[in-house]
């Protein structure tokens, strides 16, 4: 029995050892997915909460799968009123007073850079974040994501060809 409950979520050191280790990742692949840092803490912190509701049906072994599994869903459940937002968002930075030329082209270059990134398929824009900004090498980046290590080679190719043809026009 002794043995049981140190392998078990249950277990408040077994579940802080899986909160230490996988929480800033799960953060920031929520974060380049939903692009708010504030959604990005949410997610992950509902993420926990709900592992430590299930912390009977979850063994450590699965507890990230399932803690990304359940990051992943609520984004999925948010996007369309993110996207709601960042378009209202762009709108009113259109109409923003004039800047000296120089901020004007920073702030062009700013947001082609962003349009840039918010144009490629999110699978492709979360591979390119989390291997460019984040370090995370191939292998890291196709277990969350749950798919071989040439998907997300293909995902980087083409993130980078299309970033290449978008921002060489500036």
């Amino acid at each position: 029995m002794d043995t049981e409950k140190t392998d078990n979520v249950c277990n408040e050191q077994v579940y802080s050892d899986i909160f230490k280790a996988n929480s800033k990742t799960i953060y920031n692949y929520i974060y380049y997915k939903f692009g708010n840092e504030e959604k990005a803490y949410d997610a992950v912190q509902e993420a926990f909460v709900k592992l430590w509701e299930n912390c009977g049906k979850v063994s450590p072994t699965r507890a990230k799968s399932f803690v990304y599994t359940v990051a992943k869903n609520l984004y999925l459940n948010v996007i369309k009123a993110e996207k709601v937002r960042l378009k209202y968002a762009e709108k009113s930075l259109k109409t923003t007073h004039e800047t000296p030329e120089f901020l004007l082209e920073e702030e062009e270059f700013g947001k082609k850079l962003q349009r840039a990134l918010d144009d490629l398929p999110e699978n492709q824009r979360t591979t390119f974040l989390l291997n460019r900004i984040d370090g995370k090498k191939y292998a890291e980046i196709a277990e969350m994501e749950g798919v071989s290590i040439k998907a997300i080679e293909k995902r980087m190719h083409l993130a980078l060809k299309s970033l290449r043809e978008k921002i060489d026009g500036i």
